[in-house]
């Protein structure tokens, strides 16, 4: 898969947002990066502050990362590799709404 198919796989997940959620992103970047410095295990991360928790002045905006290289590497079948994507924006991104993990995993996006 090339880069560019890659990010707009991320694209269709983001789009795919209903529009009252997709509306309420405010101040938050969506990037795809090669993978975490941390771990490259890691398929995506959220980097901020949630939204509606109040942010510190002369923070930066929030930053959703999803990781190409695991995800490739991880799910080499097309159809698996889109699907997986998706929920790695759809997870970090309730993050940047404040929802935790027990809660994401309730909601099939752990």
């Amino acid at each position: 898969m090339t880069d560019e198919e890659f990010e707009e796989h991320v694209r269709a997940a983001l789009d795919s947002l209903p529009d009252d959620i997709a509306g309420s992103l405010e101040n938050v970047a969506v990037v795809v990066e090669e993978e975490s410095a941390e771990s490259s295990a890691i398929l995506g991360s959220f980097i901020g502050y949630p939204r509606g928790l109040g942010t510190p002045s002369g923070a930066l905006p929030a930053k959703v990362v999803v990781y190409r290289r695991p995800l490739l590497a991880s799910f080499p079948e097309p159809a698996e590799l889109e699907r997986q994507i998706r929920i790695t924006v759809l997870h970090e991104v309730a993050h940047y709404f404040g929802i935790d993990e027990a809660r994401i995993d309730e909601l099939g996006y752990g």
